[in-house]
């Protein structure tokens, strides 16, 4: 039996607009997966059909070697970060870490040197970036074996940036990671595998030069 995430033969149009076509992906605990791609190449389209938020025109999803045939998330095996923020705006930090970590990791949790600080405020209170380093760690927090962060750095400080890439790497020694992200100089950081969409299709960049005409990746400059 595979200890992985696999999603299959994954077929996805709106309308007349084909997204995604036959695509497969296979995560394993330890994997941190870099999903990347131009704006509406299917990112975060795939990302929720993975998740089961979004039904595809047509997919296989496996966990552990086991056929998904509901939504995931009904599993409790995989966790999503979204884009758009997720906390209700009326319950304070320690409330939503009392509500989504495991109750012998709140403390733990809530120590954090970016979020002790506010741990007494609503999260309505919270700067944009303060409120998406919560998300964040929320997730890492989740006992789920797969995670799916779709654009974990957007809006963070360089200096929370650089602790969620640690926290990211702690949490892949026992999970598998999947994110997406359009800042690449963030993103291969932490990665072992890099994954692209273009054209409707998937395919892994084994040689990061393969991203240059995407604009991900620019060539150092030769010398003359």
């Amino acid at each position: 039996m595979c200890t992985c995430l696999e999603v299959d033969s994954v077929l996805k149009s709106f309308g007349d607009n084909i997204v995604l076509t036959d695509v497969y992906l296979c995560c394993k605990p330890g994997d941190i997966i870099g999903l990347f791609g131009r704006n509406g190449t299917g990112k975060s389209t795939l990302l929720n059909i993975i998740f089961g938020t979004l039904k595809g025109d047509r997919s296989f999803l496996r966990i552990n070697g086991q056929v998904i045939k509901g939504s995931a998330y009904h599993t409790r095996q995989v966790a999503y970060l979204p884009q758009h923020g997720f906390l209700p705006s009326y319950l304070t930090v320690s409330q939503v870490a009392a509500l989504y970590v495991p109750k012998e990791q709140v403390k733990h949790f809530l120590g954090d040197r970016f979020i002790f600080k506010s741990r007494n405020n609503k999260t309505a209170h919270l700067s944009g970036g303060e409120i998406r380093y919560l998300e964040i760690k929320l997730i890492l927090y989740s006992q789920a074996p797969y995670l799916l962060l779709d654009e974990p750095f957007n809006g963070l400080s360089p200096i929370a940036a650089e602790e969620i890439r640690r926290h990211i790497a702690e949490s892949a020694r026992t999970k598998g990671i999947i994110l997406t992200d359009h800042n690449f100089r963030e993103v291969h950081k932490i990665v072992n595998r890099i994954m692209l969409l273009d054209q409707c299709y998937l395919k892994e960049i084994k040689d990061k030069e393969e991203l240059i005409p995407y604009g991900y990746y620019l060539p150092p400059e030769r010398k003359e």
